[in-house]
């Protein structure tokens, strides 16, 4: 059995009704927080990230080589 979204909506707003009918409770509704695209401590570099890093060392042995005087 299917339940659209319109069932469960009517569904949940009846318990939150009896819930603060029964025992005089507040109800607060909320969106769920979306979890994060990236977790830090699962952290792998992409192909952009390592060609980012790539560059930036390429960059900084040109900037070294140009500060040796030769």
């Amino acid at each position: 059995m299917t339940v659209t979204k319109e069932e469960l909506r009517a569904e949940l707003e009846r318990q939150a009704e009896r819930y603060k009918d029964v025992y005089g409770g507040e109800v607060t509704t909320y969106a769920a927080q979306p979890e994060p695209e990236r977790k830090p401590w699962r952290k792998r570099a992409t192909i952009r990230d390592q060609a980012f890093a790539q560059e930036l060392e390429r960059m900084e042995k040109d900037l070294r080589s140009d500060d040796d005087p030769a």
